[in-house]
């Protein structure tokens, strides 16, 4: 009889029992969900520790988790190959969780979008790129706009009147920089000489190295790069020549070479993405950012550039930043003496983005 009151004392119990089991396992995931971090990948062509390109966007992934505290775990992949292995990267941020994935070199595009392609839910973000679609964005900083006022400053400080331009690959991004670089020695003097070396490389401090001492040897006494490592400045200060920054400030590796660094800031580019992705009010466009957005700084001139030179070169800035001055406003020819960009106007973002033409004044002709 006891038995039978316990069995059925059970059996009434049993419903409830799954109720309230129910509904703690349901409010203990919830619990979880909630505290569960927001995911957000990075994709690096090259060491962090390159001191230029990498370096920097890693830097704006530090700014991101300290903004956003415990509320954003970051994952970040180093010296991945332009091709099929950024492919697989993507692809396993994506499966890992990542609700957002920067991918931080132009060779990364067509890999990016085919991984995005797979993963509708997931936010790309694609830098340096022009292919969108509904799940992915593109943006870049106007580095051009930090070029043009180094350029200015390298063309002042220059006594031999030939400056150097190591170049890693001709892509419109590289290809308009060395333009902005020419546009503004011409304010200084149109017969200087820009030397340009490609290298086929974003980081290779061996080949950098070469490059500078080529240039050197040549009569160069600047030196401007679009590659990420601080070797070309290193040998400026060996050799007793300036040198120009790329990416981050680069005057640590050579005081008295250094005379300027165009720096990118990707820190509020990527704070404001992954907050609008959180919100829910994220969508694909192509973004720039430059000076004005303050994501190209020039942060300290070397002491040995005289006054006047500094205070021409602030003015620019200014007025860069105000969009009184846009580096690429014409008169523009290109090397075959075809106009480009009549008296007063200046180039759209769209033919900005696509350059592939040297402007008048540059010897050689663009790599294929």
């Amino acid at each position: 009889m006891l038995n039978v009151s316990i069995t059925a004392l059970l059996k009434k119990a049993r419903r409830p029992l799954i109720a309230v089991f129910g509904a703690v396992a349901l409010m203990a995931s919830s619990i979880s969900n909630a505290e569960e971090p927001f995911k957000v990948g990075f994709v690096y062509v090259g060491p962090i520790g390159d001191h230029g390109w990498s370096y920097q966007h890693d830097q704006g992934r530090l700014a991101l988790e300290k903004h956003f505290g415990d509320k954003v775990k970051t994952a970040y992949v180093e010296n991945v190959p332009e091709g099929a292995d950024a492919e697989r990267v993507i692809r396993n941020l994506a499966k890992s969780g990542h609700k957002v994935i920067f991918t931080t070199s132009f060779g990364f595009m067509n890999p990016t979008l085919k991984v995005a392609a797979q993963f509708p839910n997931v936010v790309f973000e694609h830098a340096t790129g022009y292919k969108r679609t509904k799940n992915v964005s593109t943006y870049i900083s106007n580095t051009y706009e930090g070029r043009y006022v180094s350029g200015y400053v390298a063309a002042k400080m220059s006594k031999t009147g030939k400056l150097g331009y190591i170049a890693s690959f001709p892509i419109p991004e590289v290809i308009r920089d060395i333009n902005a670089v020419r546009l503004a020695m011409n304010k200084v003097n149109p017969d200087y000489e820009l030397k340009i070396l490609w290298v086929s490389s974003w980081f290779d401090p061996a080949k950098e190295a070469e490059a500078a001492n080529v240039m050197i040897d040549q009569g160069v006494d600047v030196i401007l790069q679009h590659t990420d490592s601080p070797a070309a400045m290193q040998v400026a200060e060996q050799r007793g020549v300036y040198a120009v920054g790329q990416s981050s400030d680069m005057s640590r590796f050579g005081p008295k070479a250094h005379l300027v660094s165009v720096v990118d800031d990707w820190s509020y580019h990527y704070i404001h993405t992954v907050q609008s992705v959180m919100d829910g009010t994220w969508k694909p466009r192509d973004y720039w950012g430059g000076m004005a957005e303050d994501m190209i700084l020039l942060p300290a001139f070397n002491k040995a550039i005289p006054a006047d030179v500094v205070k021409e070169a602030e003015t620019m800035i200014a007025d860069i930043k105000s969009g009184e001055l846009k580096p690429f406003t014409g008169p523009i020819y290109n090397q075959k003496g075809e106009l480009k960009a009549p008296a007063g106007e200046a180039l759209s973002h769209q033919e900005v983005a696509g350059m592939n033409w040297y402007v008048q004044g540059i010897k050689g002709e663009i790599p294929h």
